[in-house]
């Protein structure tokens, strides 16, 4: 028995021995560290989208009329106002700050084609008092927009991410060729019967302040490439459309609701 007892007793005292050279060999051995691999979202992009304008809000184009007879000037607000060629395009950089925050800065084109008709209670050019005046306006445009835009990209699902952003800027809106015809309604007094009056005018050019709201959801397509799907207000301040004289337009600016497909590129 008491060599058994011996035995076991030399059995765990290296059993003892080991685990304390194991710890050793351990407290010995070089660090090693476990990190994880992040993947950033920073870094710039390219954009690109085309724009379909299909409701445009006018406001209240006029007319402003000056009766030299009298001395006085009228406004004749058009009854019925059109814009045409809905389509348009932007190109822009921007940088992507995190998951959450991007801007870009986008250089926006249009160009469209107006027509509106009104009546004045002043009388056409040779007409006698107590006639009025009617007029058609036909009127071609072009307008270039600098932007500055924010978004906020909201939760990434499936590849899909919402956002909201606005944006604020300039845009040259630009009339050119601008027809007038102006026709003689009878009232107190009987119209002279001489033929519809067509003028042409050139058309004013000036820079107006404009500000856009947005809001859409975009695709990851690639690693890198992204579809974007979405809507776009933007309000344009109003100004003159041609000057003459006698005789102008005035534009009340410019309302477009766009829906707007594009494509974005990051660089990193």
């Amino acid at each position: 028995m008491r060599h058994i007892f011996l035995n076991a007793s030399a059995l765990a005292l290296l059993f003892i021995g080991g685990q304390a050279m194991a710890a050793d060999d351990l407290l010995d051995a070089p660090e090693v560290t476990i990190s994880a691999v992040e993947t950033g979202t920073e870094g710039f992009y390219l954009r690109g989208d085309l724009g379909y304008a299909g409701w445009t809000e006018e406001g209240d184009p006029s007319l402003r009329l000056f009766d030299a007879g009298t001395g006085t000037t009228d406004t004749a607000s058009f009854d019925d106002a059109r814009f045409g060629k809905p389509f348009s395009g932007a190109l822009g950089v921007g940088y992507q700050f995190n998951d959450m925050f991007r801007a870009d800065l986008t250089g926006d084109y249009f160009d469209g084609q107006f027509d509106g008709g009104g009546e004045a209670d002043v009388p056409c050019a040779g007409e006698a008092a107590g006639t009025s005046c009617a007029g058609g306006l036909r009127a071609d445009y072009s307008a270039i927009g600098i932007m500055a835009n924010g978004y906020v990209d909201l939760a990434t699902l499936a590849g899909f991410t919402p956002y909201l952003g606005a944006g604020l800027g300039v845009t040259q809106l630009r009339w050119s060729d601008v027809s007038l015809t102006t026709t003689c309604v009878a009232g107190a007094a009987a119209c002279s019967g001489a033929a519809a009056a067509t003028q042409s005018f050139e058309g004013d050019s000036s820079w107006r302040l404009t500000y856009a709201l947005m809001a859409g959801v975009s695709y990851d397509m690639t690693e890198r490439l992204k579809l974007d799907f979405g809507y776009r207000y933007s309000q344009i301040a109003d100004g003159d459309m041609f000057g003459s004289s006698d005789i102008d337009a005035f534009d009340d600016g410019l309302g477009r609701h766009e829906v707007r497909v594009g494509l974005r590129l990051s660089l990193w």
